[in-house]
């Protein structure tokens, strides 16, 4: 697979998560911070390393799972595995000036 073929398939999966809203917040979990990296494999299997905005939030349980649901269903990804981590702890500077303008935060 080429660089520009992994790029592609890495803005679409891009595209995806930003579909995908934290019930809370008005804003999509790719502008608020919460998705740290994004790898795709030779195979063509997708893992996300993501956070959450606390350890309590409601959807731990069932954000990630919609995260993984969500980019499997892209045709070029076989298999997504997602991965949470609370380090760094999330914080509001890792919003996008997107998400913050969202918000009325600047």
């Amino acid at each position: 697979m080429t660089d520009k073929e992994l790029e592609e398939i890495g803005d679409k999966i891009v595209r995806v998560l930003k579909t995908i809203y934290d019930p809370e917040i008005p804003v999509d979990i790719y502008e608020l911070g919460l998705i740290y990296d994004v790898f795709v494999s030779e195979e063509n299997d997708a893992k996300i390393l993501m956070t959450l905005t606390s350890p309590n939030c409601p959807v731990a349980e069932s954000l990630p799972r919609d995260v993984e649901e969500k980019v499997k269903s892209l045709k070029e990804i076989n298999d997504c595995e997602v991965e949470i981590t609370f380090d760094p702890t999330w914080t509001q500077e890792m919003m996008s000036e997107e998400a913050k303008l969202e918000l009325g935060m600047l």
